[in-house]
C-alpha cells in the first residue's frame, strides 16, 4: 500500500499551491481532479491531479505531477523532477455552460494526454513551442471549435517558483487553429508572432483563426 497522504512529504506540492492561492486568494479548495490508479500501477493517468482555480472569466488549469511533489528522487539539485507543470486558461463564456464540467475534465484529460510525451520520452516542454496534433477535430468536448492544436508560453500569472525540490517553470498551453498551427510549421510566422497576434492567453472556443 501507498502510505497515506499524513505520512508523506507534500513539500513540492504545497509549494505549487501556494504559488496559485497567493493569485488566487480564499481559494483553498479549489476544483481538484485526482488520479485514482497511479501510472506506475498501471493506470492511464501519469498526474496525481490537477486544480483547477477561479480567475472570474475563465478557468486556470495547474497540473500536479511533472515536478517532484513529495520527497526528492532525481539526482539534479536544480530543477524539481522535469522541472516543469502544464497550465492552461479556458475563458468560461465559450461554451455552454451545461457542459461546463464536461468541458473541464476533457482539458483535464488532454494535459493528461500531453504529459504522457513527457513520461514516456522524456521530453521537456518550454516556452514558444507548438503542438500539432494533426487532427481537424476541437480540442474541446464537442469537438465543434476551430482550436485543434497547441502553443506554449510562460504563464503570465504565475512565475517560475523555487521549492525544497528544486526549480518549477509553469509552461501554459493555448488553443489554436489548424491554420495558425500551419503557418507556424511553414514559418510563415513565430510562435511569439502568434501569440501577439491573438492578442491573450486564455483558450477562447469561440475565436476565429487569425490566418
Amino acid at each position: 500500500m501507498n502510505p497515506s497522504e499524513e505520512e508523506l512529504n507534500l513539500s513540492g506540492w504545497e509549494a505549487i499551491e501556494k504559488a496559485f492561492t497567493e493569485i488566487y486568494t480564499g481559494q483553498d479548495n479549489p476544483k481538484h481532479y485526482r488520479t485514482i490508479i497511479p501510472y506506475s500501477l498501471g493506470g492511464n493517468d501519469p498526474l496525481d491531479g490537477i486544480s483547477v482555480y477561479d480567475g472570474d472569466d475563465y478557468w486556470h488549469f495547474i497540473t500536479f505531477g511533472l515536478t517532484e511533489l513529495y520527497e526528492k528522487e532525481t539526482d539534479n539539485p536544480e530543477y524539481s523532477g522535469y522541472g516543469m507543470e502544464f497550465t492552461f486558461k479556458l475563458k468560461k463564456d465559450c461554451y455552454n455552460k451545461q457542459n461546463e464540467e464536461n468541458e473541464i475534465r476533457c482539458i483535464a484529460g488532454i494535459l493528461q494526454q500531453i504529459s504522457k510525451i513527457t513520461f514516456n520520452s522524456g521530453e521537456i516542454f518550454q516556452e514558444n513551442e507548438y503542438i500539432y496534433t494533426g487532427q481537424k477535430t476541437g480540442i474541446d468536448y464537442n469537438q465543434k471549435s476551430l482550436l485543434t492544436g497547441f502553443i506554449t508560453v510562460s504563464d503570465t500569472k504565475v512565475k517560475s517558483i523555487d521549492t525544497p525540490n528544486g526549480k518549477v517553470d509553469f509552461i501554459e498551453f493555448i488553443g489554436v487553429t489548424d491554420a495558425e498551427l500551419l503557418a507556424l510549421i511553414d514559418k510563415k510566422l513565430t510562435v511569439q508572432e502568434l501569440y501577439g497576434m491573438l492578442g491573450s492567453d486564455i483558450t477562447d472556443y469561440s475565436r476565429k483563426s487569425v490566418f
